[in-house]
């Protein structure tokens, strides 16, 4: 069934901010943030932004044409942030990103799927 399903929003590649974000930011405001903290919001790729208590997420996503924005939030838990040894900005792998977005350590999976830090 999946393989008749046409792509909508094509992304290669996925940024993760390790500064927190105002969670009633719109897109306007999101669009900003990804300019100051990433430089510019380039066509086809997805930019992550958790708040300070890192149960709610933003995903703001260019695709060439304009920009989708996407909100998550957990009822219970938290989202792994970034660590701060981690460099700024964090490219994610999409193992990383379905590991973050349901809250398991996203930061210990490595590109084949495997555990990379104990």
């Amino acid at each position: 069934m999946a393989e008749g399903l046409a792509v909508m929003i094509r992304i290669d590649r996925i940024w993760l901010s390790t500064e927190p974000l105002d969670m009633r930011a719109g897109p306007e405001t999101c669009l900003a943030r990804v300019v100051a903290v990433f430089g510019a919001a380039e066509a086809h790729q997805a930019y992550v932004f958790l708040n300070k208590r890192a149960n709610r997420m933003k995903v703001l996503v260019h695709d060439g044409f304009g920009v989708w924005l996407a909100a998550r939030r957990l009822h219970q838990g938290r989202f792994m942030p970034a660590r701060a040894w981690q460099q700024h900005p964090l490219e994610l792998t999409d193992e990383q990103l379905q590991a973050l977005v349901v809250g398991l350590p996203w930061y210990q999976v490595g590109k084949e799927q495997a555990i990379s830090l104990l």
